[in-house]
């Protein structure tokens, strides 16, 4: 058996089930019943500050200044 019908074989067979497994098994870890919260934390999180702006950072100088001599 070459190397190519060796690997379509494992392929079609194993390869397929263990994704088919880790495919069910993300799906199972998104929709489980604690995760709830989490996610509509997520949801909610770009409407933080829906009500007033964050924080203004200080203003940057475009030009990088030169550090000052001791």
């Amino acid at each position: 058996m070459d190397t190519y019908s060796l690997m379509r074989t494992f392929a079609d067979s194993w390869a397929l089930l263990l994704l088919f497994l880790f495919f069910v098994g993300v799906l199972f870890w998104a929709f489980r019943p604690g995760a709830r919260p989490v996610h509509d934390a997520i949801a909610r999180s770009i409407f933080r500050h829906d009500q007033r702006p964050p924080a203004a950072a200080p203003p940057r100088s475009p030009v990088p200044q030169p550090a000052k001599e001791a």
